[in-house]
């Protein structure tokens, strides 16, 4: 079996198109479809539905998906191990991050690993926290650095790294504003800007209310926290954010019973061969992670 029509068929079957297929593998459109013209041939068995602009994977195609998911990634592992013999720190190393750590961990940490290891190909992928764990499962990312998720995969491997403190905060003319202390309670009577129901740091904020029997009244949800940042400061609402981001902006109240805390970390997969770069990364993150002044490492998990 042709491992490049393989990697077409995983790239086609990921972003349900033949053109977004061919730009993510730098192919023409035409070629991505010679591949799996080809694939569906030696298979015996119709791979994609093409019902007008729309591609659908059929019942064949899912069968294969998962399949051709571990060959790659079996692939992927053997060529890592066989990098691994010369010791050099060089080639390719893909990382998932989210954007609020990408803005605000780990520009020092990537400056140092530049400047240490110019030979390495940096691929940087921003993302949610909760795809970037699905992309390290599926072995499409070495490793994440992201909000870490409570209850992982067994196939996963966390590794923590910092404490990440949430604080209530609100605009500064906000009615709560003025008080010392806020009850959960309180809150329901004012809209809500959070991240979007699912995401690892959401269910964190609703564990804190769902005890109590109340459901924060959203108005707005995005995954960008600086964007709830900005909408939060103009007065359209109240949020639980990073204590990392608070500024002049912000009002940060005190919550009664207090805030929950955030795990950032590492992700890798626990079955895979982590290329001498990733090895690097690993290193330098374990050394020079913790101790930012605002949110101790986490030491327990």
């Amino acid at each position: 079996m042709d491992i490049d029509s393989l990697i077409a068929f995983v790239a086609v079957a990921e972003t349900a198109s033949f053109s977004l297929a061919g730009e993510r593998l730098h192919l023409t459109q035409p070629a991505v479809s010679k591949r799996i013209g080809a694939l569906e041939a030696r298979l015996g068995a119709r791979l994609f539905d093409r019902i007008g602009r729309r591609v659908l994977i059929t019942e064949a195609g899912r069968t294969l998906l998962p399949r051709a998911r571990r060959i790659l990634a079996e692939l992927d592992d053997c060529r890592r191990a066989l990098d691994n013999l010369s010791g050099a720190i060089a080639g390719p190393l893909v990382l998932a991050t989210s954007h609020h750590i990408g803005l605000h961990r780990l520009p020092p940490i990537l400056r140092r690993f530049a400047v240490r290891h110019p030979q390495v190909r940096l691929d940087m992928r921003f993302m949610d926290s909760e795809v970037a764990c699905a992309q390290v499962l599926h072995g499409e990312v070495e490793l994440a650095i992201v909000t870490l998720p409570d209850v992982p995969p067994a196939a996963l491997t966390l590794t923590p790294l910092w404490r990440d403190v949430l604080v209530l905060v609100t605009d500064h003319v906000h009615p709560l504003a003025k008080q010392r202390r806020v009850s959960p309670q309180q809150l329901m009577g004012y809209p809500a800007i959070l991240p979007g129901a699912g995401t690892f740091t959401r269910r964190l904020i609703d564990r804190l209310f769902e005890p109590l029997g109340l459901e924060p009244p959203v108005a707005f949800s995005t995954n960008y926290l600086e964007t709830i940042k900005m909408m939060v400061s103009v007065g359209m609402g109240w949020s639980l954010l990073p204590q990392i981001m608070v500024d002049g902006s912000l009002a940060a109240l005190e919550l009664a019973g207090g805030c929950p805390d955030r795990r950032l970390g590492v992700v890798t997969h626990a079955r895979q061969t982590p290329s001498n770069a990733a090895r690097a990364m690993l290193e330098l993150l374990a050394c020079e992670a913790p101790g930012d002044g605002v949110a101790a490492p986490w030491r327990g998990y």
